[in-house]
């Protein structure tokens, strides 16, 4: 990847957003980052006084994001590589856990990484030319009790992205979900949203699984540096993937999934096949 990039990331003051924000600085790229807060947007921009860039922006804001996107456009220059890192988790056993919440968590993770991309994509579909990288998760590929309105935010991610390079393709447009396993951010930490127990009928299934991920915050298996490296090389590429597994974990259970979905395709095909004609 040459060293003129301009990358936007959202969601950049923590996680994987600023892992991957210092990667591309220390690469000679330029990053404008977007924050929640004046003193986050100053210790954003601290990182490197010429190629840091910040912008105070919500991503559930909608009406203020075709702004942010136009003066950083005018401002800092073309943006080359958009990458929709803002998000977090929902922890809650379906049946407890308030639309309200599912409101929010599709508003975050899936409405403002739209809402950025539609933004982006005049400038990018005028220049021919762009990358567009969606932050998703192998929870957008295998399930477990307790985040269903996290995997659906994260499947709902995968499918457009996947659309959306296909829709792309022709105006020289790549799109990529990358989908991290569990990695050492405050996902499962500060930034987790938990809704609280109130049916017993769950807490066989369910309190084991909040209990072991709550200790393991912290320690999980992937580093967010490596993640950033694994991410610089992905835009580098002159023919990216339309998905990118990060960390071995997701690799394993993913694999996992969707060799039990081939078998179960094959064990029920004669039914599936029943209903033509």
């Amino acid at each position: 990847m040459s060293a003129d990039k301009t990358i936007f990331i959202t969601g950049a003051n923590s996680g994987f957003g600023r892992a991957l924000a210092v990667a591309a600085l220390d690469a000679g790229h330029r990053v404008i980052g977007t924050v929640r807060s004046d003193a986050t947007k100053q210790a954003f921009e601290a990182l490197h006084p010429a190629n840091a860039f910040a912008r105070i922006l919500d991503v559930t804001d909608f009406d203020a994001i075709d702004g942010v996107i136009a003066e950083a456009e005018h401002s800092v220059g073309p943006i080359d590589v958009l990458v929709n890192n803002a998000g977090y988790g929902h922890e809650g056993i379906m049946e407890e856990s308030p639309l309200g919440e599912m409101r929010r968590q599709f508003d975050v993770n899936v409405f403002g990484a739209v809402a950025v991309t539609k933004a982006v994509l005049p400038f990018m579909r005028a220049r021919r030319r762009g990358h567009i990288v969606n932050i998703t998760s192998m929870g957008g590929f295998i399930t477990m009790p307790g985040i269903a309105y996290y995997c659906g935010s994260k499947f709902a991610l995968e499918g457009i992205s996947e659309v959306l390079g296909k829709e792309l393709k022709p105006f020289g447009i790549a799109v990529t979900a990358v989908a991290p396993g569990s990695f050492r951010t405050d996902w499962a930490g500060r930034s987790m949203v938990r809704t609280a127990r109130s049916i017993a009928d769950y807490d066989a299934l369910f309190d084991p699984i909040r209990q072991t991920r709550a200790e393991r915050s912290g320690h999980q298996p992937g580093d967010p540096a490596k993640a950033a490296r694994a991410i610089l090389t992905l835009i580098g590429s002159d023919d990216p993937p339309a998905h990118l597994l990060l960390g071995t974990d997701a690799l394993t259970l993913v694999r996992g999934k969707l060799a039990s979905y081939a078998a179960e395709i094959d064990a029920w095909e004669a039914v599936t096949r029943s209903t033509d004609g």
